[in-house]
């Protein structure tokens, strides 16, 4: 195989739709040459002429050289036919997601390249093996997993397949680094990294929603201001499409035979079938002007008349507990049976607490302190609860000018919850070799913008702490759904960092 740096390196793309155009963007700006087919008579000329239309916009705004656009001219072809493809050292599949189309499309792109020619699918959802299984060199096929809009996210997902070798990969990450990408390496499985690992922040959400803990802008606020994630799980799904969401959970779920880690729930199917796609229809969790805008959203902040409380008693004091009723102002003290009892479960409800202290349920008022809680204070009471303690509470909370989110009893609140899933899931796949941790991290980072990649969520949160939270749950909820994951068991148990390969 030719070195990717090569001066002469000729990338095929096949497919002219959105992803095609970026990845023979990308591909020129790198200074490769670029052969652009696709079956549809002209799809190709038009394809390569957004390409330039987009990177003459990029000369008028500075970000390119006029010499560079011309020079990029003269390194594209739209191809007539894969026999056009002759002289490529790397084709990209850039097709519908249909199995058939992209078996079809590989066995006649086998047929138009060199032997020494190395053949990649931009699929997101479909297995590399399952591509492979009809070409005659398995061990040139790979996928190159590139993220819309390609020419602004920086990840590739370079994907081994079960017969790819080792050189081809090899082959793959460097062309990667040419076109500007990172490239990150995965095992061929469902979802590869950012699909699988992506699915924890969107699907507990719609359980919750599910529970009527919260709703959307709840949800959103609190993994906004305490989980620093720059947009919710509820407004992400719209601005990606639920038509494009629901259905690669559905694959992802069923690809791992039903994993209960997996599952989505009501909500999101109800969202799929009753065409609330998001943005894209202006109606989705949220409701949408014809700019993308949202119209009268609303406020997460819960607000009350009641007077502040000035005194609490804590229940299980800790070092946080006890320094966060300082700051908000509140004096502690011994219970006298009527003032509010504070406290700050972690992985349970308050009725779970409120069972195992013998507090008294109706004075207890709980406030979740396992994520960043200076700006927006998370709280929740058991049902039956005294409304005019918990309400005192929150003034108290408000008058120290954080903004208060008030949830329905649930153990692991909505922060401790979505976080510790998303933690554990990275750790799945740590476990089961999906890629290296630190893969997995820059892969979440980069792919989905996370403030944290999901094992370095678990260091921050105290890999201990993600284990109690999701023990706790599954013991309240007998769900599997919350079962963690050996490689955060082991290394919770040993004190070892999150990362230590086995």
């Amino acid at each position: 195989m030719i070195d990717p740096r090569d001066e002469n390196f000729t990338v095929g793309v096949v497919g002219a739709g959105i992803m095609g155009q970026g990845i023979a963007q990308v591909c020129l700006a790198g200074g490769m040459n670029v052969i652009l087919h696709d079956v549809r008579e002209g799809a190709a000329e038009e394809g390569l002429a957004a390409v330039f239309k987009r990177l003459a916009r990029l000369v008028e705004k500075g970000r390119l050289e006029n010499r560079d656009l011309a020079q990029m001219r003269g390194h594209a072809i739209a191809a007539s036919g894969l026999d056009d493809f002759g002289a490529c050292h790397l084709v990209v599949e850039a097709v519908f997601e249909d199995l058939d189309l992209k078996q079809r499309v590989f066995g006649e792109i086998e047929d138009a390249v060199p032997e020494d020619c190395v053949i990649a699918s931009n699929t997101s959802s479909i297995l590399i093996s399952s591509i492979a299984r009809i070409c005659r060199n398995r061990g040139r096929i790979a996928g190159l997993h590139f993220f819309n809009p390609v020419p602004l996210m920086q990840l590739v997902e370079v994907i081994r397949g079960p017969e790819t070798r080792p050189e081809v990969i090899d082959f793959l990450v460097a062309a990667g680094k040419r076109m500007g990408r990172t490239p990150v390496v995965a095992r061929d499985a469902p979802g590869f990294i950012v699909n699988f690992g992506g699915r924890a922040y969107v699907t507990e959400a719609m359980r919750i929603i599910h529970e009527r803990v919260a709703g959307p802008a709840e949800i959103d606020a609190i993994m906004r201001d305490c989980g620093h994630f720059r947009m919710g799980p509820c407004e992400l799904m719209d601005l990606t499409g639920v038509d494009v969401n629901y259905p690669v959970s559905r694959i992802i779920y069923h690809g791992y035979d039903d994993e209960p880690r997996l599952k989505t729930s009501f909500p999101h199917r109800a969202l799929m079938e009753s065409g609330r796609f998001g943005r894209k229809v202006g109606r989705g969790n949220y409701v949408y002007d014809t700019d993308g805008r949202m119209i009268h959203p609303p406020s997460p902040d819960f607000t009350t008349e009641n007077a502040a409380a000035d005194r609490v008693a804590l229940v299980e004091p800790t070092d946080a507990l006890t320094g966060f009723a300082a700051e908000i102002g509140l004096a502690t003290a011994e219970d006298d049976g009527a003032i509010p009892l504070l406290a700050a479960p972690l992985g349970e409800d308050c009725t779970a607490l409120a069972a195992r202290t013998g507090c008294d349920f109706r004075r207890l008022v709980a406030v979740d302190l396992g994520a960043d809680h200076s700006k927006r204070v998370t709280v929740m009471a058991a049902p039956g609860a005294d409304e005019a303690l918990r309400d005192g509470v929150c003034a108290r909370i408000i008058s120290a000018g954080r903004a208060v989110t008030l949830v329905k009893d649930s153990p692991g609140f909505v922060a401790q919850r979505i976080r510790a899933m998303i933690a554990n899931l990275g750790c799945e796949m740590a476990q089961i070799g999906i890629a290296a941790p630190e893969e997995i991290d820059l892969a979440l980072r980069l792919g989905l913008n996370y403030p944290l990649g999901p094992l370095e969520l678990a260091a921050e949160m105290g890999p201990e702490n993600v284990l109690a939270i999701l023990e706790r749950m599954q013991a309240i909820t007998g769900e599997d759904r919350y079962r963690p994951s050996q490689w955060l068991r082991r290394r919770a148990l040993l004190g070892l960092d999150i990362s230590t390969p086995d």
